[in-house]
């Protein structure tokens, strides 16, 4: 299909970024990040396009999306790489910090999908790739509200993805496990396996799905997994 366009949401660092590195040599990237630092960092590091947006605002999330189509026309593909975490014991967690974790990982997302499948549809074709976390695989009682909220992504997906009655409008998953990302940083090294995949690996499965042609069979829906270096 030649030259895409692809948003990045989260593309300014860790598993975004490294996703944004491997599509920008041949194809039309844009950024989302909420830092406007950040942001500026990145296209001048990549030389992409990038937008400020807090993806816990509606308008700004609904108004960055518009923008992508003002400047390109279309929009390819969407990796959803953002999310915030929220770790340690339901009683020990800020209130502040869980009511983050809400609007990032669940009306965030949900912004972002809405978003992203009105102009995939209106276009007639496009692919989105949604980020969870292998901790979905089982109860994680050391992470209750991260597990919750990210459990809730997921969902959403699965039930749009059957939605979609079409794989030229492709709605996925990929789970990776722990990666040496800001994020995991934050959560702290007792959350981090031995043997772990490295953003940039778990980055060409991302690029992949959202590689995929319109026209390519039985994909919508898949649920990709990668725990821990090992398929």
């Amino acid at each position: 299909m030649g030259a895409r366009t692809f948003v990045v949401v989260g593309g300014t660092s860790g598993l975004g970024l490294a996703v944004s590195r491997l599509l920008v040599d041949e194809h039309r990237v844009v950024v989302f990040g909420n830092e406007p630092a950040e942001v500026a960092a990145t296209t001048d590091q990549l030389g992409c396009d990038g937008l400020v947006c807090d993806i816990s605002s509606y308008e700004q999330v609904r108004d960055g999306f518009a923008e992508v189509v003002a400047r390109h026309g279309t929009i390819d593909g969407v990796a959803a790489c953002a999310a915030m975490w929220a770790g340690g014991d339901l009683m020990d967690l800020p209130v502040e910090q869980i009511r983050r974790a809400v609007e990032i990982n669940v009306l965030g997302v949900t912004y972002l999908l809405r978003e992203a499948l009105e102009h995939l549809r209106r276009q007639g074709h496009g692919n989105v790739v949604y980020v969870g976390a292998t901790a979905l695989a089982a109860p994680r009682p050391g992470i209750p509200v991260y597990r919750a909220t990210k459990s809730y992504g997921s969902s959403l997906v699965d039930s749009l993805a059957e939605a979609q009655h079409s794989n030229r409008v492709k709605v996925m998953q990929l789970h990776p496990g722990p990666m040496p990302t800001r994020l995991q940083e934050r959560v702290g090294a007792d959350f981090l396996d031995e043997v772990y995949a490295l953003p940039e690996q778990v980055a060409t499965e991302v690029a992949r799905l959202l590689l995929l042609e319109p026209d390519d069979l039985y994909v919508s829906g898949e649920r990709v997994l990668r725990a821990d270096g090992r398929w």
